[in-house]
Parts: C-alpha cells; sequence; structure tokens
C-alpha cells in the first residue's frame, strides 16, 4: 500500500459472490487500461453493474489511481451516485454522470467504460471521426455512436442526449472529449475498447503523412468486414479475457484483493 493510502479492508466473503465476481472483473479493466497507457491520473471512470434487482453499480474511490485499483477498494453506489456501504473513499459525482445515464437506459450495458486517453482524445476532435483506414478501424465502425461535446459533464439534463445518441450501439466517441464502450461482460467492454484505441492510435499515425496520402478501405471490404463481424465483441473477448488477467497476474497482481 503506497504511503498515504487509506487502508483497504478485504471484502471477500463479506459480499454475494456475483458482487465479489464484479469487483474482481471491474478491478481487472482498471488495471488493464494502466498497463495500456490509457489511464488519466485519477480521472475517468470504469463503472459496473451488481447483479440483481438493486440496481447498484461498482466505481472507483475518487484519488486512486488505475493501477493502484482492487477489488475491495471500490465503491458501491446508486443509480444518483450515492455511496451505499460505508467506505474511507468518495466518488467523483460528476463522473457517474455519463455512466449512469448508460446504465439505466441498456440493460445490456453491465460495464461501461470511459477514457480520455490521447489517441482516443486525438481522433474525437478529428472532423471527420473515425476513418476507414484499417482492419481495426472497420471491425469498430458498425458500432461506433457520435456524441458531441457540451463541457464537462455536470449536467443532468445531457444524460438523455448521450442515451439518445448511443442508442442500441456498444462504442462512442465522446467529440473533443474521449471514448466510450459498453458490455454485457467485462470482456466485451474491454474488447470493444481496445479495438477503439487501437483503431485511434493507428489514425493518429497514419495521418502523419497528411489526410490526402492515407488509403481508404475499399467500400466492398468495408461491407465484408461488417458482415464478418455481425456477432460483435462477446465471444472473442470471452477468449481473450483469460490471457488478460494472465497478464495481470504477471505485472499488476493485487487487483483482485
Amino acid at each position: 500500500m503506497a504511503d498515504g493510502a487509506l487502508p483497504i479492508t478485504s471484502l471477500k466473503g463479506k459480499v454475494s459472490e456475483a458482487e465479489w465476481q464484479a469487483r474482481v472483473d471491474l478491478a481487472a479493466l482498471y488495471r488493464l487500461v494502466a498497463l495500456h497507457g490509457w489511464d488519466d491520473m485519477i480521472f475517468t471512470h470504469i463503472s459496473a453493474r451488481i447483479p440483481g434487482p438493486d440496481h447498484h453499480f461498482l466505481i472507483n474511490p475518487y484519488g486512486m489511481f488505475f493501477g493502484e485499483i482492487t477489488a475491495s477498494s471500490l465503491v458501491k453506489v446508486d443509480l444518483e451516485g450515492n455511496v451505499i456501504d460505508k467506505t474511507p473513499y468518495y466518488i467523483n459525482p460528476a463522473g457517474f454522470t455519463i455512466h449512469s445515464a448508460v446504465h439505466a437506459a441498456r440493460d445490456d450495458a453491465h460495464y461501461v467504460m470511459h477514457l480520455h486517453s490521447d489517441q482516443g482524445v486525438a481522433v474525437s476532435a478529428h472532423k471527420e471521426g473515425l476513418l476507414p483506414l484499417t482492419q481495426h478501424s472497420l471491425i469498430v465502425l458498425p458500432q461506433l455512436a457520435y456524441h458531441d461535446y457540451e463541457g464537462i459533464a455536470l449536467n443532468l439534463e445531457e444524460r438523455e442526449r448521450i442515451v439518445a445518441d448511443l442508442g442500441q450501439k456498444k462504442l462512442m466517441m465522446l467529440r473533443n472529449h474521449g471514448t466510450l464502450s459498453v458490455g454485457a461482460s467485462a470482456a466485451e467492454c474491454w474488447l470493444g475498447m481496445f479495438f477503439l484505441e487501437r483503431a485511434c492510435a493507428q489514425q493518429v499515425m497514419a495521418l502523419s503523412v497528411g489526410r490526402d496520402n492515407v488509403l481508404l478501405a475499399p467500400d466492398a471490404a468495408q461491407d465484408e468486414v461488417r458482415k464478418q463481424t455481425g456477432m460483435g465483441m462477446g465471444m472473442i473477448g470471452g477468449l481473450a479475457w483469460p490471457g488478460c488477467l494472465r497478464k495481470l497476474d504477471r505485472e499488476s497482481p493485487g487487483y483482485a484483493d
């Protein structure tokens, strides 16, 4: 534990098995984001819906870096961002604005991830958005929505517009702001964001030669990839997820504490 950090009491065996698994999976998402260098110090959030009828959610304690987060340190809140169980930590209510909107509107939104990576923010500011430049981008584009920037997410009225713009898609580009991924599982949420962030990084690199010197994928190829990826990220994410956890065990142990 880092100097100055509050002690964390393990919640393993003190919460339901379903909640504990959600905690472990969510903590893994935070650590994976940190490992890939996509975190923004203590800012941005990933949230998880706890299985059950209570509509309770887990989100990061405000002030902890993503690489420090553990299953037991995550904070349980209701749909309005009110803390449910006693904890030495608190949350950033503004950070839950986007997440609460998506969780409330989508039954399949068990995990919601929002990032401010350099490449994601850069592409969010591109007039044309994400271009069909690479295989990664072609996989992402059929599931990608856009939401115009309205300022820091403090206005609760913006939630309705976020939900309307997202529709039934799993990925979103928040203009001038960052990226968003939704998943029925942590694996699906992670793989969607992985492909989106990788596509953004590739676009930033490709456009270093100028917009007129890049090659867009042919329309026929775009249609073919759309057909090939119609099942979404769920199944493939399930195949990749165990390897992601093994990577964490090697490089960022302790997330499941």
